[in-house]
């Protein structure tokens, strides 16, 4: 028998069922942060933008108390960036990812034949767990005390090799709704007393179903751009018996999924949606087509540091938007909202009054204290 294909829009509908952008629902904040295995949150306030996208009613206070009471903590894992993941998921991903961190140019397998020529390292990560799990530190205020310990050597050499090595928790209040601080760290195990653990064979396995659900039909190479994990081959074939072949009808690379997962018709509708930057949606795959055309990509892409805040319309990305609030508090705050025009073409009238009235209803979440706010969509 063929093996099925899948064309961009069939995967589009696919991706936008599974991470709750065809229609809003009503489901916690809790369940939703773990169905989609954590969520960017490289800007601390992110996640409170991606999860009113996606659920009905969605209540900011909701999520900001799960994060003030440690049922949700920020800490960095997939790729080596800030992710917002719930207790079970943040005392097994940093160790899943813990690879990554250490392969960067400030990860030990690099720093140690550099700026920290001569240190123990062992020495190093001990002295740098006893710092922040006596108090919570920045990374300025650890790099100083590390100094003391190991004289001659750059402050912030010495605080970013413990930051890259060990997993540490951005502390609250930073990432809370209406509130923040400077980012002070503390250990995983310390703030949530609980010990990590590294996910075994199984666990894996489960981590990769999961990724599957929220972001499939996807590739080998899909899930390890997402997490930057590599060798997951070996996991995709223990699984294959029980999972669904598909193929990417462009690329023709196998693609795999779980039988009972949403595969909703190309047809379906899906209504505008604004993302924050770094959405998941957006970089969640090797192979971005599904979501990202190149055309798109150009206009996104700000800085060589990213993207842009974008706006999703049928499904794609259309546009960008940003936040703008006024100098004074009387200032109106505006939402700028900037749709591009794919080939030359506008998007249609009918579809800009829907965005429009989304971007209102997003202005109103962002700014609830603002008097008065506009929209300017161009």
């Amino acid at each position: 028998m063929a093996t099925p294909k899948l064309n961009d829009r069939a995967l589009n509908r696919a991706l936008m069922a599974r991470q709750l952008l065809l229609a809003r629902e009503e489901r916690s904040v809790l369940e939703v942060v773990r169905h989609l295995v954590g969520m960017q949150s490289q800007i601390p306030l992110n996640p409170y933008t991606a999860l009113w996208s996606r659920l009905t009613g969605f209540d900011a206070a909701e999520a900001s108390a799960l994060l003030a009471g440690r049922e949700t903590v920020r800490l960095s894992t997939l790729r080596g960036t800030i992710h917002l993941h719930d207790v079970d998921d943040a005392l097994q991903l940093r160790a899943f990812c813990q690879g990554v961190h250490e392969a960067t140019p400030f990860g030990e397998r690099v720093v140690f034949r550099r700026q920290l020529a001569g240190i123990e390292p062992e020495e190093l990560w001990a002295a740098g767990r006893a710092l922040l799990e006596e108090a919570p530190r920045t990374t300025a205020a650890l790099g100083k005390a590390l100094a003391e310990r190991f004289p001659g050597y750059e402050p912030s050499a010495l605080s970013t090799a413990v930051r890259y090595k060990l997993s540490l928790v951005q502390v609250t209040p930073r990432g809370e709704w209406g509130r923040s601080q400077a980012p002070t760290l503390t250990t995983v195990e310390a703030w949530l007393g609980r010990p990590q653990r590294t996910p075994d064979a199984t666990a894996v396995e489960a981590l990769v179903v999961r990724y599957l659900a929220a972001f499939g039909p996807a590739s080998v190479q899909d899930m390890q751009a997402w997490c930057g994990v590599t060798r997951l081959g070996e996991v995709f074939e223990r699984l294959r018996p029980d999972l669904v072949v598909l193929a990417d009808a462009t690329t023709g690379r196998e693609l795999f999924d779980l039988p009972d997962a949403p595969r909703p018709d190309p047809e379906t509708p899906a209504p505008p949606r604004f993302l924050p930057d770094y959405d998941n949606v957006l970089i969640g795959h090797e192979n971005r087509a599904r979501v990202l055309d190149d055309e798109a990509r150009v206009r996104l892409f700000v800085n060589n540091n990213g993207y842009r805040p974008s706006v999703l319309v049928d499904g794609r990305v259309a546009g960008a938007w940003s936040l703008v609030k006024g100098r004074r508090k009387d200032d109106p705050a505006v939402l700028d909202v900037e749709l591009f025009a794919r080939g030359g073409v506008r998007v249609p009238g009918e579809v800009r009054d829907q965005v429009e009235a989304e971007a209102a209803d997003l202005l109103t979440f962002l700014t609830p204290e603002a008097s008065a706010g506009e929209v300017h969509l161009h």
